[in-house]
């Protein structure tokens, strides 16, 4: 009868969902929420706000009764959901949510999506899969639609990103739920991974703190020690966890970890240690959001602090949210005691409590919704192949091309096609969809050879497949292992001993799963880690066979002499078959880029250029430096230099003049009162923004810092951030966080001539632009744009700070600069003033890829629209992009083309370009134009200042206008007639 009763509660339930949840709808604003809901709780059902309870929808009644109980007996905050089905979890959590008087956070565990749980859901590539790409913009797009599939279910907060640095290939537990070992790379990942999630409204919750990645013990089964001196963990485990904090991360779990230079009592892991959680986590690196503990029923834990001690242990700790105890009542309980004997205090209990109500109220508990169960499945699966296969492509890594005698493998330079091919797959019996494609596409002959078959059996595959003397010979190694345990990622010796006899130089290895596998293969001739292994990883592992992308990936992990980070990026004229078709239209762009090479006007460039909303070029050439080995990519980040000034500032001040809280009229002062009583304080933003102002062009902000002898001042700097000194100049160098006022001091200061009467190019100009963005919308420049243009538009790598959200390898150099900070400059601003100012200003600051970049323009392009949403009106466009001074040719902050540039005989930007356009230059070698009569859009990115910026080449050959010229003549032919 009981087991009856409770599934008419669910046939209600399932059927009648307007119901559900009208309890405690409301719209009251957060705080009166937060505190009308924590009022109406007694101070048991306070403690049991505080407590997760584990969820299944795969097991019976009375799992269901249990946490049913749970619910309505203690009022519990939240359910943890395992394995299940999603249509089931959804009529559950609907169910669930009927009962409680709180509304319940429904969390889960999952890093690589839905699909790590549920059965009938697809799932996301594993996050060390996602560790081998070379930027993040793929892995926001994946955190988005993560986020917005664990909405769909009606799911709250997900336990992930896995910000842990996988430095031990022997970690029981960590190992592919890792995005790597790179500390730099695992932090970029997890922002953006993180910024994914919540933009699409979910809690992301960085773990496991402060590091799980090396270890050698499963914290499930026994207490992992990590033997590092508090300096080791802060520069390596807890930097991934700086940097989430930074970004804005919402919610972070602690691990169970002994850390005995964090706290040396025996048997104390982190998640109890009230010196980790409340002491390093929340004072030292400032976290003020949620705290999760781990599951509180590993025996990593529970086996020292049985029953409901360890809750008690946890919250005295500074942890928020007690994950899986033991019991609840007997949490509860242990909790009062606790308070009873002074050990807690309600003040803290409290706190917490309110804590977890705002958080509810922040994920819209507020004012829930019952999930829908229909087209649930096919909802949550939409997103989810597309991804795999861009991830799948984008991470393909080539980790070796040189056979064993030490000679290049000229396996990558044999077109497959018309030749005579093997594919030999190492599987446990299963049939693969890679040799069902070779066999279609290349007339491939297929062998089998299973990892149970004795040496002698696979050994006559193996001899049949030296006998046919293939011209090439394809070896694939499927149904790996996720761990490498005592069954070696499921890799038999037999297996291996008959490879060493295929692993010749005509030869490639595929590996489809962990590539911490990859250690079996240190001899392969050629090696290629395709990460998984299912249809859509084979598919893909076929079109990269079969010539149709070049592989970008890097390893994660150091495997063999393989250190994190290899991986040989296939470049068209170096990967023979993997060369596309050109168009000869374009040649002499080739021509111009590769001239520029040659002459050292620039170590290397990106250029795109696109006509009518489409790219028609978009092209790297050359390297980071020169002859290093470090190819530009199509991705690769560069210091916009002066591009900043529209790009940034420029947009942002037209978005604000359309929306009424700009007048180009008024005057400086009418924005920003501290300029009043300077000679600044009547300029007008008309006379600013079109550099007419009367200022300066430049101020050395920096000669100030240095001693004499041109090294840097002791009072002003230190080598690493400490209390103070946190704003980043360069490379362990940290200035004073107050000397931004002594900059703004002597911006006051300069001398100003008549405005209007001169132009004079000034970054000055600029820099109280940004400032008055910033004293309209209350928040810094860098949030604003983001907030308003590139966040919508998915630009992933355009911002300021690029350290914070990307590894330094994809980030251009600039100058090796000596006269200031003396090392190369690579990640943080180029323009000394932005560095000294924290790397935003007005002027100078922001970083991007072409494509990135190009997403703006296209919109500017458009009329203020892309893809479907508005972000400016066509009116504004126009007229800021037009003439706008009798003195010079400038718009307002837009550069323009010389007003006689038809006869000119040193046209600019270029010969061709109509007095509609519309770009701007950067100091360190950039430029991006727009031609609204022709539909053009030019962008131009390199790093000419490397090694020095009195390199006056990229002017001097008219490479930026003569590339220009080429895409007119190229898409508008008629022009050159």
């Amino acid at each position: 009868m009981k087991s009856k009763g409770l599934y008419a509660l669910l046939l209600i339930a399932f059927f009648i969902p307007g119901f559900i949840h009208a309890q405690y709808k409301s719209s009251l604003p957060e705080d009166k929420w937060v505190d009308s809901v924590y009022k109406s709780l007694s101070k048991d059902q306070r403690i049991a706000q505080l407590i997760i309870v584990r969820a299944h929808s795969n097991l019976k009644a009375d799992h269901v009764a249990k946490v049913a109980g749970d619910i309505q007996k203690y009022n519990i905050g939240a359910l943890c959901f395992f394995q299940g089905g999603p249509v089931r979890q959804a009529n559950l959590t609907n169910y669930y949510q009927s009962l409680a008087k709180t509304p319940l956070m429904i969390t889960i565990d999952g890093e690589y999506g839905l699909g790590m749980r549920l059965d009938s859901v697809i799932k996301f590539p594993y996050q060390m899969t996602i560790g081998a790409l070379s930027d993040t913009s793929l892995v926001y797009e994946m955190g988005l639609a993560v986020g917005r599939q664990h909405k769909r279910l009606g799911v709250h907060v997900n336990y992930a990103p896995d910000v842990d640095v996988n430095n031990n290939p022997n970690n029981p537990v960590i190992g592919f739920r890792s995005f790597g070992e790179d500390k730099y790379k695992v932090a970029a990942m997890g922002v953006a991974y993180m910024k994914g999630m919540q933009d699409a409204g979910i809690m992301a919750c960085a773990k496991h703190f402060p590091g799980h990645g090396d270890v050698a013990v499963d914290s499930h089964l026994d207490l992992p020690v990590i033997n590092k001196t508090v300096n080791q963990l802060a520069d390596l485990e807890l930097y991934p966890f700086k940097e989430m904090i930074r970004a804005g991360v919402q919610s972070i779990m602690v691990g169970h970890l002994f850390v005995p230079s964090i706290d040396p009592t025996p048997h104390h892991a982190t998640s109890i240690s009230k010196s980790a959680v409340d002491g390093l986590l929340r004072k030292q690196l400032g976290f003020n959001g949620l705290v999760f503990t781990d599951a509180l029923e590993m025996k990593g834990v529970a086996k020292y602090f049985p029953g409901g001690t360890i809750a008690v242990e946890s919250l005295i700790a500074g942890n928020d949210m007690l994950c899986l105890p033991e019991s609840v009542p007997g949490t509860i309980k242990a909790v009062n005691d606790a308070i009873k004997k002074g050990r807690l205090n309600w003040n803290d209990i409290e706190a917490k409590v309110r804590r977890v109500l705002h958080a509810k109220y922040n994920l819209g508990l507020n004012h829930p919704e019952p999930v829908s169960t229909e087209h649930l499945t096919e909802d949550l699966n939409a997103e989810t192949d597309a991804l795999r296969e861009k991830i799948a492509q984008k991470a393909l890594t080539i980790v070796n091309m040189v056979n064993p005698d030490g000679f290049r493998n000229d396996f990558f330079n044999l077109p497959l096609k018309g030749k005579k091919v093997a594919y030999v797959a190492f599987t446990d019996g299963t049939q693969t969809t890679l040799a069902k494609r070779l066999r279609d596409d290349l007339n491939a002959d297929v062998y089998y050879i299973n990892y149970n078959d004795a040496i002698g059996k696979g050994g006559t595959v193996v001899k049949k497949v030296i006998d046919e003397k293939y011209d090439a010979v394809i070896i694939g190694f499927h149904n790996i292992g996720l761990r490498k345990g005592g069954s070696n990622f499921g890799i038999s010796k037999n297996a291996l001993q008959n490879w060493y006899s295929l692993n010749r130089q005509n030869a490639v290895t595929m590996v489809f799963g962990n590539p911490l596998s990859l250690g079996n293969f240190c001899t392969a001739s050629s090696l290629v880690a395709a990460y998984e292994d299912d249809p859509v990883f084979q598919n893909v592992a076929a079109d990269w066979l079969l010539s149709k992308f070049a592989a970008t990936g890097k390893l994660p992990v150091t495997v063999c002499n393989w250190k994190f980070g290899t991986g040989m990026i296939q470049k068209d004229t170096q990967s023979g078959f993997m060369r596309p078709i050109d168009d000869a239209r374009f040649a002499a762009i080739d021509s111009i880029a590769e001239d520029g090479i040659q002459k050292k006007a620039y170590p290397g460039c990106v250029i795109l250029a696109a006509k009518d909303g489409k790219i028609v070029f978009h092209k790297a050439f050359g390297n980071f430096e020169y002859d290093s080995t470090h190819p530009m990519q199509l991705s690769s980040i560069f210091d916009l230099a002066s591009v900043t000034k529209v790009s940034a500032t420029t947009v942002s001040v037209m978005k604000l003049y359309e929306e009424g809280k700009i007048d180009l009229k008024k005057r400086l002062e009418d924005y920003l009162p501290w300029t009043r009583k300077t000679n600044k304080a009547k300029l007008t933003l008309e006379d600013i923004i079109l550099h007419q102002a009367g200022m300066v062009p430049f101020i050395p902000f920096y000669k100030q810092t240095l001693n004499p002898d041109g090294t840097v001042r002791n009072d002003l700097y230190r080598t690493t951030a400490t209390e103070g000194f946190t704003t980043q100049v360069a490379r362990d160098l940290y200035i004073r966080n107050d000397y931004k006022d002594t900059i703004w001091r002597e911006i006051l200061e300069s001398p100003v001539t008549p405005p209007g009467k001169e132009y004079v190019y000034s970054d000055n100009d600029f820099w109280f632009l940004g400032k008055i963005v910033e004293a309209i919308t209350k928040m810094p420049l860098e949030e604003y744009v983001q907030k308003t243009f590139y966040q919508p538009m998915r630009m992933a790598t355009t911002g300021f700070h690029p350290l914070e959200r990307f590894p330094l390898d994809v980030i251009v150099p600039t100058e090796k600069e000596t006269h200031f900070r003396n090392q190369l400059i690579q990640g943080t601003v180029h323009d000394e003033g932005s560095a000294l100012g924290g790397g935003v200003a007005g002027h100078a600051g922001l970083f991007s890829d072409a494509y990135d970049l190009g997403k703006l323009y296209q919109m500017l392009l458009n009329g203020g629209e892309l893809n479907g949403q508005r972000f400016l009106k066509w009116e504004t466009i126009q007229y800021f992009t037009a003439y706008h001074s009798p003195i010079s040719r400038r718009g307002y902050g837009f550069d323009k083309p010389e007003k006689d540039n038809a006869t000119s005989h040193d046209p600019y930007p270029g010969k061709y370009a109509s007095p509609q356009a519309y770009g701007h230059t950067g100091f360190t070698g950039t430029c991006v134009w727009v031609d609204p009569r022709y539909n053009i859009l030019y962008i131009f990115l390199s790093n000419r200042v490397y090694p020095t910026r009195d390199n006056p080449w990229l002017s001097r050959l008219s490479i930026r206008g003569n590339i220009l010229d080429a895409i007119y003549k190229a898409e508008v032919p008629n022009l050159a007639n």
